[in-house]
């Protein structure tokens, strides 16, 4: 039997309700979660994956350009601003610092009946399934023991921990993908047919 991300939980129910599976991806700055990423994205591309990620960002910054009309409607007062095109839209929305953004909410956001996985850059204190990346070299602290939403660790030195969560090589995004696929309700049986 293959295990969906829900089983794999090693004892906190996620808070977050989706219609797809979502996975987060878990690191301090610097660990490479977005290079990671980056190499992830073709690869489940090419299995047919439909891909959405929310990334959360500690820094202020801006989609829009000065000088853009939407730039200016939305510095004129517009609370929400779509801007959209035969090829893409986007949704800006100023919150006025009202503190750091909850992942349901960004999830209700997405058209998830475009999608067959969500990947979650941050939001590392939220309950729901994750992978810790880590890179013992940068002198940070593991984090799944204090966070049992993490179900596998992705390292370079496999031999800093000792766990029972499934050990993936961070620098290995075909074993990364791999793993994500075996946790996919559909995608494991056909991947299985595949081999």
């Amino acid at each position: 039997m293959t295990k969906t991300l829900q089983q794999t939980s090693r004892g906190v129910m996620s808070t977050v309700k989706s219609s797809v599976p979502v996975i987060g991806f878990c690191a301090y700055s610097g660990t490479g979660k977005t290079t990671l990423l980056v190499k992830l994205l073709p690869l489940l591309k090419a299995r047919g994956v439909r891909v959405g990620v929310i990334k959360h960002t500690h820094h202020r910054f801006e989609v829009d350009k000065p000088g853009k009309d939407s730039y200016q409607l939305r510095k004129a007062g517009a609370v929400e601003m779509l801007v959209a095109s035969s090829r893409r839209w986007a949704l800006m929305v100023d919150t006025d610092d009202e503190g750091d953004p909850v992942l349901q909410r960004m999830l209700d956001r997405m058209d998830q009946s475009l999608l067959d996985l969500i990947i979650v850059e941050g939001f590392k204190h939220e309950a729901f399934p994750k992978i810790e990346l880590h890179r013992p070299e940068l002198g940070r602290p593991l984090m799944f023991p204090s966070d049992p939403n993490i179900i596998a660790l992705a390292t370079n030195d496999p031999s800093v921990c000792e766990t029972s969560l499934p050990l993936l090589n961070i620098d290995d995004p075909s074993a990364v993908t791999a793993f994500i696929l075996s946790l996919l309700p559909d995608r494991a049986e056909k991947e299985s047919s595949l081999d």
